[in-house]
């Protein structure tokens, strides 16, 4: 078996990497249940030094690693660029944060002693996407590592030279053999691996259908697992909002990473007073950006990453037209070598319709017309999706109202869903269940242990 990196904006065949057969997983599978013996011992500051030094790694090769996102999964060379920094932040994060938020806690009880320890688990499965290739990898290392596990990586087949970068970036940066590896293989290799005792624990970022394989899988293993589903993250703009604001923003929150993202905006619930204004200036933005070379810096919206994906948006647009939604942009894919579709905004959508239920994976934006505050979160929650959600306006009561009653990990008022590696982040619903980043992102992975000790307490005059 092979795994091929093809280049979306050309379909050239970039490199072909022959996956691990069953006895280079065997092994690997071993040496890092070995690695871990030895890395759950060392220190806070052994680990951080060698996460400080990926995060070093990680922004002076910047460039290299952002041109090697865009020429295997097709982001605009600055958004890769800019990830491949991301990631060191992370890496800086973790390793000033991690000890503190792991460490003992006391806790006042009829105990002698009685506390709290947060000690790692083990070997950690990371099953990841290819749409950020190198942040999603990253957001589950930095803190998994930092708390004293190791790491085991199943990488989308589309990205097999992003996976290998990584596993050697973390080498270079210190990371004992076998406490990040990289597994070249198949999704069918997902299940065996889950069920292996060696496996501690399971974390997939992707779509539904994995999520529940995985999921189910995890559970019949009694493994704790983390899953991020992805979304159908509503916009709301109100009356009160500064529009030309809340367009530019919605713009962006549509067209990050050529719109293929969980937490990318995918409806836009719009008050029926402002409805038609902002209809009209948010197709003619998106109409104005620039689609072509992700390798030009001027580029704003480069291919789709696959051509199935390519397939799926177009034939999600036809079926919206189809029940009777309307076209204000785009709506073709381009005429050109590689996986390009026109930026589309699509108006008078049905709520029963593809792009109303489905997640739209790429530079397709519908838009909803909402009577009121209740309409606009009515047809925001009308999703089995609850990753994130935005809501534009200046008025207080509105914003509460959007704080307590959207259903979702995230509400960005007067913003964009973004992900911090400061605040955690993962969504309810079938967006998943579990958190990444933040403090309790690095407590997904390990055991709260309580520990009492009985006896007399004795007191410092003794």
């Amino acid at each position: 078996m092979t795994l091929a990196s093809i280049d979306p904006a050309s379909g050239e065949r970039l490199a072909t990497v022959e996956a691990h057969n069953a006895e280079q997983v065997e092994t690997r599978v071993t040496r890092a249940r070995d690695a871990w013996r030895r890395w759950r011992a060392t220190s806070f500051a052994d680990r951080a030094a060698i996460m400080m030094k990926a995060a070093d790694l990680l922004e002076s090769e910047r460039s290299a690693l952002g041109r090697l996102m865009t020429r295997e999964m097709g982001k605009p060379i600055r958004a890769a660029t800019e990830e491949a920094a991301k990631c060191a932040t992370a890496c800086r994060y973790y390793a000033a944060n991690a000890e503190h938020h792991l460490s003992r806690r006391d806790v006042p009880t009829d105990d002698r002693e009685s506390y709290v320890l947060f000690q790692p688990l083990g070997v950690v499965l990371a099953v990841m996407p290819w749409n950020f290739p190198f942040w999603q990898v990253f957001r589950f290392a930095a803190p998994a590592l930092m708390a004293g596990n190791v790491a085991l990586l199943k990488h989308a087949s589309n990205v097999p030279q992003c996976a290998l970068a990584i596993e050697d970036v973390l080498r270079r940066a210190g990371a004992p053999d076998g406490v990040f590896q990289t597994l070249l293989i198949g999704s069918s290799t997902v299940g065996p691996l889950i069920a292996d005792d060696r496996i501690a624990a399971v974390t997939l970022t992707g779509s539904e259908a994995a999520g529940r394989d995985v999921g189910a899988r995890a559970g019949r293993e009694i493994k704790p697992s983390v899953l991020e589903l992805g979304g159908s993250d509503p916009f709301i703009v109100m009356p009160s909002a500064a529009l030309d604001d809340a367009v530019a923003t919605a713009v962006r929150a549509r067209t990050v990473n050529n719109g293929q993202s969980c937490i990318a905006a995918k409806r836009f619930i719009v008050h029926d007073a402002i409805f038609d204004a902002f209809a009209r200036r948010f197709a003619e933005a998106m109409r104005s950006l620039r689609v072509g070379d992700p390798l030009d810096e001027q580029t704003e919206i480069g291919p789709l990453a696959t051509a199935q994906i390519l397939d799926d948006l177009d034939d999600q647009v036809r079926r919206t037209v189809a029940h009777g939604a309307r076209l204000l942009a785009g709506g073709r894919r381009l005429e050109r070598a590689g996986n390009f579709y026109e930026p589309t905004v699509l108006v008078d959508v049905p709520e029963d319709s593809p792009a109303a239920r489905e997640e739209l994976f790429g530079p397709v934006a519908p838009l909803f017309r909402a009577r009121d505050t209740t309409d606009a979160i009515r047809i925001a929650n009308a999703t089995d999706f609850g990753l994130g959600a935005a809501a534009w306006t200046d008025d207080a009561r509105e914003q509460r109202r959007f704080i307590e009653e959207l259903e979702s990990g995230t509400v960005a008022i007067n913003g964009m869903v973004a992900s911090d590696t400061r605040l955690p982040f993962g969504g309810i619903k079938t967006s998943g269940y579990g958190r990444e980043l933040g403090e309790e992102g690095i407590r997904a992975f390990v055991n709260v242990k309580t520990v009492r000790v009985g006896g007399r307490r004795v007191t410092a005059t003794e």
